[in-house]
């Protein structure tokens, strides 16, 4: 019976998975906190004296989730990952839903959600 050596892994980042090509300027996971939160707007849009509650939650509900998001999965910097939830809970705090704007568009895309829109027969 042979007793083999402990292997000393060193601090060298994960290996990544089959097919992802470089990180994205957004977690996807960021921009789909963003697409629900921003959907609630389409409950309160009418109620203009909420606004005074329903702004600073949204606001809330969406930076905290992103920072640590931005911070730890995607592992960004802490300048861009406050940079990032400060934009996206901005977006989150306007009294409309934006995901079907220009604006909302191109989050998604910043996002790289295509990823998860998987074809058959295309890679």
């Amino acid at each position: 019976m042979e007793i083999l050596k402990p292997e000393v892994v060193g601090k060298e980042p994960p290996p990544s998975l089959p097919g992802e090509t470089s990180k994205t300027l957004i977690h996807p996971l960021s921009a789909m906190i963003l697409v629900g939160i921003d959907s609630l707007w389409t409950l309160a849009e009418w109620n203009v004296l909420a606004w005074i509650i329903t702004i600073p939650l949204s606001f809330v509900a969406v930076f905290v989730p992103v920072i640590l998001i931005q911070k730890f999965i995607n592992r960004d910097g802490s300048f861009h990952s406050i940079a990032v939830a400060s934009s996206l809970a901005v977006l989150a705090a306007v009294p409309m839903p934006i995901t079907g704007t220009v604006a909302g568009m191109a989050i998604l895309a910043y996002a790289g959600v295509k990823k998860f829109w998987f074809l058959p027969g295309k890679k």
